[in-house]
């Protein structure tokens, strides 16, 4: 507890004004659409924010800038580097968006093995900075673990979740292309993008060598022609920017500040506080139900208490498992819902490792108009149908071709000569990543620190997360398949490339708090409320049993929207 002030229990302008319906925790991805689905079912929600308060428009202050408005040019000068071994490796680390993103010493954690730790606290979180692809899972997906035995069942089917793919996805805007995959199923799409003429060529070259492998346009959440839902939420169609990161005026893509907290707001149901730390969920022992949530203000340090009937815990994967971990009482004193002692284990992520770049001949009489916010990729084709490999699960595959820059760079001449060679587009390139799918485990696990506290009092989430051999064999594949069908497809000098980077640079962590059918196996029902503690739900990716190929996100959007639905019902039956 972090000083006196936590010891008893502060109810600010008294109980009644602290209580409401619902609060969310967490105000990125998930924890916007479970705003905005409660707020839409009439509950007076409270979303609790850790981080500072971002509205659409008014806080983006480098949406419009231009590379030389930046006094690096958007490098990041050595010394925050340096300061910042951590947030430093993320691609989308610049000087127009270190605003949304949380400095290493802002938030410590503990290592005992490498992960780097990649999180953004304001309202909006990280749909601010996600990469937008949205893919559906395939069957496949949901019945992987069950059939070959590396997780538990998922409690849950492909059928069961559709419908609330396609709610999300109608509300988001998903560009896509309807391509008929079974591995990757279609959904409710806005226009695709179109690939460039290297990459339309690779996708013929590559789907007509193999029969079980199909490229198509990437999917993602831009609105290339708005909707008119979309417009309701005064978003405009997406301009091609791809300064998307730096938070987009035009609301072209799908962010829970263009989206939906707005949403949520016109109904009059949200109360949004920002710059509140969660310190734990308060659980009632003789109501046997979570009664409320235990905040510390981010500035003076000040505790809260808020209360509700329901509570959605979005706060992202790894600290959700802390808030929960942190959430002790006579009951549960291992973490709320804690009885099986699994919670914070078996997290996995995914593997980015595997990269390769080619050239390619011809095409110099071929460009390419603005700038698509998506490429190619590949669904998984590695052990789909049934175990056939000698590693379980596989990859998907992102790809994308563009023109280099001019070759001025490899001339003598500076001034006019060399800025007249740098204005002519070089040859064409190809750049190709893999994301596999990485094997939950039992060893795999956060836990927080008996010796180590952060500055609000709360103890820090110590991350233990490894390759094993599963991932390693995996990598190995992908660079022999790649580099074999980048050589089929016509292209040259192929580099691959081993990043070795640690777990968690994807920032695609999932589990600590999974879902199953049976709770001496996992923390989760169906619906994504705790066994143990059913006012409580979990719908971000810590709740995720396995975490397939595809990106994550669109199934913690849908996953969220139905467990919203689920517990309204309840609350209306008076089970909750």
């Amino acid at each position: 507890m972090p000083g006196d002030s936590t010891k008893v229990n502060i109810h600010a302008g008294g109980a009644a004004k602290n209580t409401f319906d619902a609060i969310v925790i967490g105000s990125g991805i998930s924890g916007g659409w479970a705003a905005k689905e409660l707020c839409e079912k009439g509950l007076k929600t409270l979303v609790l924010e850790r981080g500072k308060d971002v509205m659409h428009l008014r806080d983006y202050p480098t949406a419009t800038k231009d590379p030389w408005d930046f006094t690096h040019r958007l490098k990041m000068p050595l010394k925050i580097e340096k300061e910042n071994p951590v947030v430093a490796k993320c691609y989308a680390f610049s000087e127009a968006t270190e605003h949304f993103f949380v400095k290493d010493k802002q938030h410590p954690y503990v290592q005992e093995k490498p992960f780097d730790w990649i999180r953004g606290y304001q309202v909006g979180g990280k749909s601010l900075l996600w990469a937008r692809a949205t893919q559906r899972w395939s069957k496949y997906d949901f019945e992987g673990p069950g059939r070959d035995g590396f997780a538990v069942e998922w409690p849950i089917t492909y059928d069961e979740l559709a419908p609330w793919y396609s709610h999300v996805e109608r509300f988001a805007g998903i560009s896509g292309n309807m391509d008929g995959l079974d591995t990757l199923p279609d959904g409710e799409f806005l226009p695709p993008w179109e690939l460039n003429s290297v990459e339309k060529e690779l996708q013929q070259k590559i789907n007509s060598n193999y029969k079980d492998r199909n490229v198509i346009i990437g999917r993602c959440a831009h609105l290339t022609k708005p909707n008119q839902i979309h417009l309701d939420q005064g978003r405009q169609q997406c301009q091609g920017r791809t300064m998307c990161d730096r938070g987009c005026p035009f609301g072209g893509y799908f962010s829970s500040n263009a989206s939906t907290l707005p949403w949520a707001a016109k109904t009059g149901n949200l109360t949004l506080r920002p710059d509140s730390v969660v310190h734990s969920i308060i659980y009632d022992e003789q109501k046997q139900k979570a009664t409320g949530v235990r905040v510390i203000d981010a500035h003076t340090k000040v505790a809260t208490e808020y209360f509700a009937k329901i509570i959605f815990v979005n706060a992202a994967t790894l600290n959700s498992n802390l808030i929960l971990l942190n959430s002790t009482s006579s009951r549960f004193p291992n973490g709320l819902g804690n009885d099986s002692g699994l919670l914070g284990k078996y997290v996995a992520f995914h593997n980015y490792r595997g990269t390769m770049m080619a050239d390619v001949d011809g095409h110099l009489d071929q460009y390419y108009y603005g700038r698509k916010p998506t490429g190619a990729m590949m669904p998984n084709f590695r052990n789909v149908h049934k175990q056939e490999m000698d590693f379980l699960r596989g990859y998907m595959v992102h790809f994308s071709a563009g023109r280099r820059t001019g070759d001025g760079s490899n001339k003598d001449d500076i001034g006019a000569g060399f800025k007249d060679a740098m204005s002519e587009p070089g040859g064409w390139g190809v750049f190709m990543m893999m994301q596999g799918e990485t094997i939950p485990k039992e060893s795999n696990h956060l836990r927080l620190s008996k010796d180590e506290k952060d500055e609000w009092g709360i103890p820090q989430l110590v991350t233990s997360v490894v390759y094993d051999d599963n991932d390693e064999k995996l990598l190995k594949d992908f660079l022999q398949q790649g580099q074999e069908m980048l050589t089929k497809a016509g292209c040259k000098n192929i580099r691959i490339n081993d990043s070795k980077q640690a777990p968690g640079l994807d920032i695609h962590e999932m589990g600590g708090v999974r879902m199953g059918k049976d709770p001496a196996t996992s923390l989760l029902d169906k619906h994504n409320a705790l066994h143990h503690c059913k006012n409580v739900f979990v719908t971000d990716g810590a709740s995720m049993v396995s975490t397939g190929t595809q990106n994550p996100s669109l199934t913690f959007m849908a996953l969220t929207a139905r467990a919203a639905s689920y517990a309204m019902e309840e609350l209306k039956k008076g089970n909750l």
